[in-house]
């Protein structure tokens, strides 16, 4: 059996656990073709796996109080030729990867996990934080009527940074030892597409143009990394909340009464154009 390793990576709130439960449904369901096709659960809680699934299905957000801490799930798919591979997806919470940043510190366990030969890299495209200029902040306070003290230091906090400054930071110490395990490759996941291809860019230009230090950082090649840039959209839509008084949304409802959930999953990006198969940056990713 070949032995595969995919980490999956991201700051909190990126797409991760949702991409995981959309995963799950696909690959037991199997209501559309995918390059990829599961076999057996090695490692990890079916029951979680089930759970998570089962929000996807009814268009609920994910309840991260009932999906936090390190859960690693370890499974066998089988590609068209029935050939085995082993694929291990550690759900890392995104707060793991916020303290590298941070605190400059990880724990042992999840530096073992990180030393994965492929890497997702999960990116909200709508919650992406661009650099700020003081000036210009500034400019905005008064034009709000805001009191604006001059000359008076404010605090800074490393999670103030912009979001290419965090994601490069973290790209680097996966190529640093004791995480650094060589030259891997990673596809680059912009999660919520359904909210940023209204702009009318690919995944490659939305990369550029919203990330461009990210963007630059890895076509230098200075630290090896063979990658590629995805669209995805998991959800489809805007899901209910958890809260318990929330109103029902209507994206969601139309998500419910689609007759094959699956259908909802969008991915571009790679080598096709438009696809239901979250499968695919897999298949890439073990080479």
């Amino acid at each position: 059996m070949s032995e595969h390793s995919i980490v999956i990576i991201g700051l909190p709130e990126s797409g991760k656990t949702t991409f995981l439960a959309a995963l799950w449904h696909l690959i037991m369901e199997r209501d559309v073709e995918t390059i990829l096709r599961f076999h057996t659960l090695r490692a990890g809680d079916a029951t979680h796996l089930n759970e998570i699934a089962a929000r996807w299905r009814d268009a609920k957000v994910q309840d991260r109080t009932a999906v936090g801490g390190t859960r690693l799930v370890s499974m066998n798919l089988v590609d068209e030729s029935d050939r085995p591979v082993r694929v291990t997806f550690p759900d890392v919470p995104g707060e793991a990867y916020r303290r590298m940043w941070e605190d400059r510190d990880c724990e042992s366990e999840i530096a073992e996990i990180l030393q994965a030969g492929g890497v997702l890299l999960f990116i909200h495209s709508d919650t992406i934080r661009p650099p700020k200029w003081v000036v210009d902040e500034v400019a905005l306070s008064k034009s709000l009527g805001l009191n604006v003290l001059e000359g008076e230091a404010v605090e800074w906090h490393p999670r103030l940074a912009p979001t290419q400054v965090q994601l490069v930071d973290l790209m680097q110490l996966l190529r640093t030892p004791p995480l650094d395990v060589g030259p891997r490759r990673l596809a680059i996941m912009l999660s919520a597409w359904d909210k940023a291809s209204g702009e009318g860019l690919t995944p490659q230009e939305y990369l550029n143009t919203k990330l461009p230090l990210l963007a630059q950082y890895l076509r230098r090649g200075a630290d090896g990394w063979v990658w590629r840039t995805y669209g995805l959209s998991a959800q489809g839509g805007d899901y209910d909340s958890v809260e318990v008084d929330a109103e029902p949304m209507a994206e969601a409802k139309e998500l419910r009464s689609l007759d094959r959930p699956s259908t909802r999953i969008e991915l571009i990006g790679g080598d096709v154009a438009k696809t239901h198969d979250l499968t695919e940056p897999l298949s890439w990713l073990m080479g």
